[in-house]
């Protein structure tokens, strides 16, 4: 999400009187590839961008294609083949070996096709939902850009012949939690249609307003989180100490699942310091939708809280219940100052949200990036997805 936040903000910042504009979308890769599925990058018709399609080899390349559908005013889908080391067509030798597919469409400030408008509905979204961009068609009906979007509450939005075109396996996108590349065979035409799963970004609620919160707060705002600091003394909430936190809430301990919201999108930590209160905090949120919850301490304090839950509250923490505790936080990187502890706890929740170990990338055997095993495409690694709550399909 934060790279739409930081394109949406790029955009309202341009001067459309003078300036013209176009977004470029990755919508396929197959191979390897800097980037996967879903990065986009805002391209104005000076030079300048914001957001990224690749690690830099296809940005300049982009800029001139996205002049040509600025003048045209039409979507087109460009392909960049890179498995050749020795083609040097766009002037260097990428070697990333991977093909990818970029829709880039030209952007309309009062056009009701603006694409910047999806991303801005993108980010009210509450829970999960799809998204479909065509970005090959032979159907005059169906143009290239055409897009469906299957909100957070199930409902989609758009024309009515690509409603009843594409609902149904944008449920299913949901329904999977996993984007696809899809193609129909249309009265007018072959269509290629990219679905992607838009999720909202990650909460990160922190119990406790200690001096060792704030890095954890400045690093996860750099990730682009919605960062929630609470703490029932409201001498710790002090704004100049978390400058960059999303909101400051003071709570009484007693009043947790009554004032503090919980989804299957936060991840909460425990960090503050006071083993009262994190007892009476984890009674509370232990049976909630948070997927992760971490608690800063030795294993020996995590045990007391457990402890606790049991004999005073008659609260047996369950084997799954057990699976998104992490106590110790953190990832074992070696961190003994603040910053260093921030480092390993947002790691920790950004593997765990990934679904990934947290481990040494060189040692892993299979591939960096979520691929189909049977046409090596790339898709952009989902939250875990057995945590979140499932629609049913149509």
């Amino acid at each position: 999400m934060k790279e739409f936040k930081t394109i949406i903000e790029a955009y309202h910042k341009v001067d459309f009187s003078e300036r013209k504009a176009a977004l470029a979308t990755v919508v396929q890769v197959k191979g390897s590839s800097y980037r996967s599925p879903g990065a986009r990058m805002l391209m104005l018709d000076n030079g300048r961008w914001v957001g990224s399609i690749s690690g830099g080899c296809l940005e300049g390349d982009a800029l001139r294609k996205a002049r040509q559908v600025i003048m045209s005013g039409e979507s087109r889908t460009v392909t960049y083949d890179t498995t050749n080391d020795d083609d040097y067509q766009l002037g260097i030798g990428l070697g990333c070996n991977g093909i990818i597919d970029i829709l880039i469409e030209p952007i309309s400030p009062d056009s009701s096709n603006n694409p910047i408008s999806q991303l801005e509905a993108f980010l009210k979204y509450e829970n999960t939902g799809a998204h479909a961009i065509v970005f090959e068609s032979e159907s005059d009906q169906i143009l290239v850009g055409s897009k469906v979007a299957l909100d957070d509450k199930g409902e989609p939005q758009c024309a009515t012949t690509l409603k009843d075109l594409f609902t149904s396996d944008l449920n299913q996108v949901v329904q999977n939690q996993k984007p696809i590349i899809k193609e129909y065979a249309t009265a007018q035409g072959r269509i290629k249609v990219f679905m992607e799963l838009i999720q909202p970004g990650i909460d990160l609620l922190i119990f406790g307003g200690g001096f060792d919160a704030k890095p954890v707060t400045e690093l996860a705002h750099v990730l682009g989180w919605n960062v929630r600091v609470t703490d029932e003394c409201v001498a710790h909430l002090v704004p100049i100490n978390f400058p960059l936190a999303n909101e400051l809430q003071s709570c009484k301990r007693e009043f947790v699942d009554q004032e503090i919201k919980i989804t299957p999108f936060t991840a909460v930590v425990l960090m503050s310091h006071n083993l009262k209160y994190d007892e009476e905090v984890m009674r509370q949120i232990i049976g909630s939708d948070a997927p992760y919850i971490g608690i800063l301490g030795p294993k020996k304090r995590a045990d007391k809280i457990f402890k606790t839950l049991k004999e005073k509250y008659q609260i047996e923490i369950s084997t799954e219940q057990m699976d998104k505790i992490h106590a110790p936080i953190g990832l074992d990187i070696g961190a003994e100052t603040p910053d260093e502890i921030a480092v390993s706890i947002i790691s920790e929740i950004q593997a765990k949200f990934s679904n990934r170990s947290g481990g040494f990338i060189k040692y892993r055997t299979g591939p960096i990036h979520q691929r189909d095993g049977k046409e090596d495409q790339v898709f952009r690694q989902v939250y875990l997805k057995n945590f979140f709550p499932k629609r049913k399909a149509d």
